[in-house]
């Protein structure tokens, strides 16, 4: 994994373990220090980041592997939800377990993925973009008139009473004893999601480092030379997709057990708008950064919250709606980051380079990987 660590912790293995170490210790009593320090409402927010970083891992394979500009991913995300709340709730009265329609969901969600790649194969930029986002608007407008002449997503109204994930026989939304440990449903959640988060960041580290994954680079600096050069794009372009949504599909499971309840209201174009932005945020293409865009992305507008009672504490009293207030200023920082760090908050080394050829430290570890190169 060579690039979830600056470079100096691999020149010594003992410290990129103990890095690891060190950060294993940290995820682990992360849930207890928030619960202590922040309350429990924000190891919800925790759980809800976690959700995210799969999410922005799942399109960091279109947009920043394969330069697929994809406005429509949150259908993606709201077929994984509604297919576990249809076969998991009083809807249909059928009540499949978690572990079964979590990976049926995932893979129904590929199957859409590759529904839309397939027609827009010729399509690119702009085009792309806007037939992906009508994608993601059929999606949410279908499963808002679903109702009727067969009930199956109960319309906007949503589906509630959906069935927690069970383990063991353990409902996560109740607290549960684990290890000799009474942990509330919060806690457990947090686990659940870090190890599929964990999961879904192996999995996308192996494709960025194999042979599909340096051919979804190619495509996304050059189609045609990638085409000329033997690549099929249109088999990769469709892989692209399919495996994006794959991801978007397990996001939509989780979200669904989690919740007890989903409607159409939670998958509008504002939700792949806000994941775009992560990956866009945290740095196109790589992997850690696009890990802290989701989470600076969920959490930044939580923490403005706070605006209200801070401006009750200096003026004596709330001038601007702390709502309207703290989205104005979460876009403002977003203009801010862009205008400014237009890779990205947390780049890959090519992109840097790309962006500032003249930066003397990139310039410097260039030299050194081909000084180590050609040894």
């Amino acid at each position: 994994m060579p690039d979830l660590l600056p470079e100096r912790f691999y020149r010594d293995p003992r410290l990129a373990w103990g890095a690891y170490a060190a950060l294993a210790v940290l995820l682990v009593a992360l849930p207890f220090l928030v619960d202590a320090g922040m309350g429990r409402s924000w190891v919800r927010i925790l759980d809800f980041a976690l959700l995210y970083v799969m999410l922005a891992l799942g399109l960091n394979i279109v947009v920043g592997f394969a330069g697929l500009l994809d406005l429509g991913y949150v259908a993606f995300y709201a077929v994984g939800a509604y297919f576990y709340a249809i076969l998991a709730s009083p809807q249909l009265g059928i009540h499949l377990p978690f572990w079964a329609l979590l990976p049926l969901g995932a893979g129904v969600a590929c199957l859409f993925g590759v529904l839309l790649g397939a027609p827009t194969l010729r399509l690119r930029g702009d085009y792309l973009a806007i037939v992906t986002l009508g994608f993601g608007e059929i999606i949410r407008i279908f499963l808002n008139n679903l109702n009727a002449p067969v009930n199956l997503t109960n319309g906007p109204q949503g589906i509630n009473m959906i069935d927690p994930v069970r383990i063991a026989d353990a409902s996560l939304r109740r607290p549960s004893e684990w290890l000799g440990v009474t942990l509330p449903g919060t806690h457990t959640h947090y686990y659940l999601f870090l190890l599929l988060t964990l999961a879904v960041i192996f999995m996308a580290l192996r494709l960025q480092g194999s042979r599909i994954g340096r051919a979804w680079a190619a495509i996304r600096e050059d189609e045609v030379a990638a085409e000329a050069m033997g690549i099929n794009t249109r088999n990769l372009k469709l892989l692209a997709f399919a495996m994006g949504a794959t991801f978007g599909g397990l996001g939509g499971g989780l979200f669904a057990a989690f919740q007890g309840f989903v409607s159409p209201e939670s998958f509008t174009l504002m939700e792949s708008i806000m994941i775009l932005c992560m990956v866009v945020l945290g740095g196109m293409g790589h992997i850690p950064g696009v890990i802290l865009g989701a989470i600076l992305v969920t959490v930044l507008p939580e923490l403005l919250r706070y605006i209200g009672p801070l401006q009750e504490g200096l003026l004596g009293r709330v001038l601007v709606d702390p709502a309207d207030l703290r989205m104005l200023l979460f876009g403002l920082a977003l203009v801010v980051v862009m205008l400014f760090r237009p890779q990205g908050l947390w780049p890959s080394p090519v992109r840097a380079r790309e962006l500032h050829p003249d930066n003397p430290d990139l310039v410097r570890q260039e030299q050194e990987a081909l000084y180590d190169a050609e040894r």
